[in-house]
Formats: structure tokens, sequence, C-alpha cells
């Protein structure tokens, strides 16, 4: 799309004056009553992009479309987004609004978490990298916890700062963390028929790959290949396989690959050589390595059971 206007925004003070809010209180850190917020002046689509963390909770009620990274979504009900440096937020509509927007966003400098335990932690939350239609749909009971934490880290944003706001501000952040942790945890399971249909599919995607005689060719594929047929982030597969299967993306590929391998041992007579070599393998020593990890018998003791 030719005519998208693009901005980075590189502070939380920068991101103040484009929304047309007060100036932050810490120039590191801001909790935004999202009905404050002023819709950028543009003529038509528009995108941020934010060098920060952004966690957030939206009701919109406008016509107006939304846009997280290459996704649409209209905000009919409240749900919860994370957003880390660099992804794209935006909107879609070409006429200036007056919406209406209800909720709330958190905006993280990653110079906040210097020298703090988050600084790294924070790494490991996937739900930062989750497209928009993994968002995160919280229970009336969730929301209400979740909207308290936010309302104690506003409380102390908006105390006077001394020595002991930023762990204040960052114990309040983990817990909200912790929280959306679990809570993505119960989505993946409550979520039965939409994940169930993701994980049915990610079988057939690789049924129709191992069929296919790519293995030889290319090799096994990355979990980011699966991730983008499915259409999901690689991150969000990899929470939905660990949560129903306790299997990472990376174990799941790797079991069915070796389950391949114990088909082709007790059915066919190709050599463990040619055999490693249709599942994709350029060295024997690594075929063989995986198969004894996975089984506990190297491929030879494997096949000797057959016979």
């Amino acid at each position: 799309m030719s005519n998208v206007q693009l901005h980075r925004i590189k502070t939380i003070t920068e991101y103040h004056r484009l929304a047309g809010l007060p100036k932050p209180q810490h120039p590191l850190v801001s909790v935004i009553n999202l009905e404050s917020v002023q819709r950028p002046q543009a003529d038509g689509p528009f995108r941020l992009i934010f060098d920060f963390y952004s966690i957030s909770m939206k009701r919109v009620c406008d016509n107006t479309s939304y846009k997280y990274g290459q996704q649409t979504y209209d905000f009919d009900e409240g749900v919860m987004f994370f957003m880390s440096p660099g992804q794209v937020f935006g909107f879609d509509s070409d006429k200036v609004s007056t919406h209406k927007m209800s909720g709330w966003m958190i905006l993280i400098h990653p110079d906040f978490l210097w020298n703090t335990a988050l600084a790294k932690a924070i790494k490991q939350y996937e739900y930062f990298d989750y497209s928009v239609h993994e968002a995160l749909y919280l229970s009336d009971k969730e929301e209400n916890m979740i909207n308290g934490i936010v309302q104690h880290m506003e409380q102390e944003y908006h105390s006077n700062i001394d020595k002991f706001s930023q762990s204040v501000i960052i114990a309040q952040l983990e817990l909200l963390l912790t929280y959306s942790e679990r809570f993505y945890q119960r989505q993946f399971i409550t979520r039965k028929i939409a994940n169930h249909q993701i994980l049915a599919r990610l079988e057939d995607a690789l049924s129709v790959y191992f069929n296919s005689g790519a293995l030889a060719k290319e090799g096994l594929p990355s979990v980011g290949y699966f991730a983008e047929t499915l259409n999901v982030s690689p991150g969000y597969l990899s929470g939905l396989l660990k949560t129903l299967t306790g299997q990472s993306t990376q174990q799941h590929l790797h079991n069915k690959l070796i389950g391949l391998a114990k088909e082709k041992l007790s059915t066919t007579s190709l050599t463990v050589s040619e055999i490693a070599y249709e599942l994709g393998f350029e060295h024997l020593q690594s075929f063989s390595k995986l198969f004894k990890t996975k089984t506990n018998l190297s491929p030879l003791e494997f096949r000797a059971s057959f016979n």
C-alpha cells in the first residue's frame, strides 16, 4: 500500500506528544488512559513503529479498523495485546475519526528495565511477538484482576518519583506478565476447537511435506515455515503445542521424523544411510545420534528387533 504513512516513535515522550497527551510523569514508562488519546491527523492509512514495549487492553466503539503488523482487528470486546520494540501498529480508516476508545496502555522503554532481572526475563514472554489474532481474551474475573494490577501501577506512576519507584513498578509489571502467561496457558486449553484445528492443520502440513520428497532436498523445515503455513506466529505455535502435548514445536517435528524413520527401518530394505538421506540428513552420524536419543536404540538395533 503506497500511501501508508509510517512513523517511528523512539521515545515515550514523543508518543505522548503525538497522541495529544501531557508530558509523561517518567520519560521511560507511562500508564495511559485510552479515553484521553487523540488519534493522529492523517490522510489515509497510518502506521506507528514503537522503540519500546507496549501492553494494552482496548475497546473501540466505532468503525475504525486497527492494524497490528499485517493483521487487522476490530476491537468489539476487551482483549489484551503485547508489542515488543520494532512491531507495527496503526489504523486503516481514511477519515478523521472521533472514535470512542476505552481501556489502558502501558509503555515501557527498554532502558527502564536496565540492570534488573526483568531486562532479560521479558524476552522469554513469547506473547510479545504474537499476531493480533492470537490476542489474549480474558474472563471477567481475569480482566478485573489485571485491571487491579494496572490501577496500582497507575497510582505509583502518578506518585512522586523516589528511589523505590522503579522497583515497585517493575514488581507490578512482573506480576502482570506472570498472570498474562497463566491466562494464555488457560486460553490454549479452553479455546479447544480453534486450537485443535491448528494442531490438525499442522499434522496435515507435516504429512504433505514429508510425503512430497522435500525432506531429501530441503531437510527438516524450520518452526517458522510451519507457523507461516498455518498463519500463526512461531511463538504461539510453540506455546500451544507445549500446553496441549507437552512438547515444543521442534520436539514435535523431531518425533514425527523419528516416527517416519521407524516406519522405513521396519518396512523397507533401505540402508540406514539411504534412510538418513531421504529424511534430509547430510551426515549419517547426525541421524543416528537423534534416533538413539529418541529411542535409546541405534537404527540398526531398532531394525534388528523386527527380525
